[in-house]
């Protein structure tokens, strides 16, 4: 006989779960006791949100689910924003939260949530384990429904006096997802389509891939001379450098890739659901008929015709999509394809901006000649993003880890997550001051679990995406946009971090060279001029100064 929380963690060992972030509570406490002796290491956030962003970068990284704990009403609200970021980034997380004992539902009892009614808006399941028994049942399905179709979140809650029951039953067998695939008709009908095109462009996006398929669509869409875009936060999915990539479909777009797919007369939607920003405010195809062809292969049937009314619906992972068209004919790739590239390369090439303090084109680009392929890039959410996302060349799989729901906080947590799971690699966050602040305890994080990561904190005093927005709409009535910041780099060195301030260009890429090689997490604290929004937009613009 063994108890429910002794077998809940066999469960989770069955499946090959190796890690599990966490905020401890005395709710799951027999988890906690099972953990100890288990194969499952276990990360201790700062804060529950944290944890869950933790769990979320893990699932976009393995393609498998991330696994957090937390406890009870407050530890459940407070993960909330990582469950948003799984389910907006259809990304596989299974989030298991301390509940009350059984006997006290029902009766306001201290912390209590019905974790039903709060997540099922959000995740994809959420359920309660009322049996010990059941718990194998439920961990296979929690992972099943995580995994198939369109990916995301599940949230299981665990009555702590159902952890303590003991039973005899074993644990699940390991969940092995089923792919949906193309039909011979499928194929066939897209072969036709793309034959009879002349402008074809191929969209790539969301998040059922893995380095296999990655590759193949980097070799077949080579094969048949298809410029390709990825959507917003996707970059890993396409090498930078490869001939036929013609960029990415994010905020403050390149023009020439918009005209580009303007004057496509075949779109491929390939894995991702072309959402708000990919595109462009629902601007780039009509709905619910685009006036140009359009096929839409998604590995969630319900996503196939739910905003677009495609040419061709095909309910497929874009891996078995990809292996079931077969060996393509080579192409010479067509002149439009190759300018798609140049103008691609011409846009993301930062251009000087005069600055008082840094300039953050010239930080990327800096890092864009001093990481290796394999380094990761983390971030969250805010202008400063821009720049990134704009001037890095991302070049391998697996090496963007970003919220594409836009989530402040992101990109710290997430990069503890990615420096655990390929210690091997550089993990390099880029934080604004704002985005820092909403998960900078997880500094502590980092330090405790020897996960070497590189902070850069863009400090520009304000919330500059609002700010933007403000002075765009409002200008010169700032309001609740200003921010009063600590020494950034006395903060890190509080935690044990090596630091240092960057308040010049030419300061940078010493300060890079340094924490690369410090042996121990980094933070470095780079100090931005408000007066510069954007690649292109300034406070005195906006204002018409």
């Amino acid at each position: 006989m063994t108890t429910g929380g002794e077998l809940l963690i066999a469960c989770l060992e069955a499946q090959g779960t190796d890690r599990a972030f966490c905020v401890p509570g005395e709710s799951y406490l027999a988890v906690l006791d099972a953990l100890h002796d288990s194969s499952i290491e276990a990360v201790v956030a700062r804060q529950e949100g944290g944890a869950a962003m933790m769990a979320e970068a893990d699932g976009k990284l393995t393609g498998r689910p991330g696994i957090c704990f937390v406890t009870r009403g407050p530890g459940a609200t407070n993960a909330a924003s990582g469950i948003h970021v799984a389910r907006q980034d259809s990304t596989p997380l299974v989030m298991f939260v301390g509940q009350i004992g059984r006997d006290m539902r029902g009766r306001d009892a201290f912390q209590e949530i019905d974790f039903t009614d709060m997540f099922n808006g959000v995740a994809k399941l959420a359920l309660q384990i009322e049996s010990a028994d059941r718990i194998p049942e439920i961990v296979s399905r929690a992972f099943a429904v995580a995994l198939q179709g369109r990916p995301g979140p599940v949230v299981v809650a665990l009555p702590e006096d159902m952890l303590r029951d003991t039973t005899d039953a074993a644990p699940c067998n390991p969940v092995v997802p089923a792919h949906p695939a193309p039909s011979r008709a499928d194929i066939s009908a897209a072969h036709e389509l793309l034959f009879e095109a002349e402008r074809p462009v191929v969209i790539l996006g969301g998040s059922a891939w893995d380095a296999g398929s990655a590759a193949r669509v980097q070799n077949w869409s080579l094969a048949l001379g298809l410029p390709v875009a990825v959507q917003f936060r996707r970059q890993q999915l396409v090498p930078a450098d490869q001939p036929n990539y013609a960029g990415d479909l994010g905020i403050g777009g390149n023009p020439a890739l918009r005209t580009l797919i303007d004057e496509s007369d075949l779109d491929i939607l390939l894995g991702g659901r072309m959402s708000e920003i990919p595109s462009q405010d629902f601007t780039l195809l009509e709905i619910p008929n685009p006036s140009t062809r359009l096929i839409h292969v998604h590995p969630g049937a319900e996503e196939l015709q739910r905003i677009y009314a495609p040419t061709l619906a095909i309910n497929s992972t874009p891996g078995e999509f990809l292996i079931a068209w077969g060996e393509p004919p080579t192409r010479t790739l067509p002149d439009r394809v190759r300018q798609a590239h140049t103008d691609y390369l011409a846009w993301s090439e930062p251009a000087p901006q005069q600055s008082r303090w840094v300039d953050l084109g010239t930080v990327i680009r800096e890092l864009r000649e001093h990481l290796p392929a394999s380094a990761i890039l983390t971030n969250g959410a805010g202008n400063y993003s821009g720049w990134l996302h704009r001037f890095f060349r991302f070049r391998g799989y697996g090496t963007q880890v970003a919220p594409t729901s836009g989530s402040m906080g992101y990109g710290l947590p997430a990069a503890v997550a990615a420096k655990l799971r390929r210690p091997e690699a550089p993990v390099v966050c880029l934080a604004g001051d704002g985005c820092f602040q909403m998960t900078a305890q997880e500094l502590g994080t980092a330090v405790q679990a020897e996960a070497n990561i590189i902070v850069l904190v863009i400090d520009n005093g304000t919330y500059g995406t609002i700010r933007m927005h403000q002075e765009r709409n409002y200008p010169r009535r700032v309001s609740a946009t200003d921010l009063v910041n600590p020494d950034f780099a006395a903060l890190g060195a509080a935690y044990g971090m090596f630091t240092r301030r960057v308040e010049t260009d030419a300061a940078f890429v010493p300060a890079l060279e340094e924490a690369l090689n410090a042996g121990r997490p980094a933070l470095l604290h780079i100090r931005t001029d408000p007066e510069i929004l954007t690649p292109t937009t300034t406070i005195s613009e906006l204002r018409g100064d």
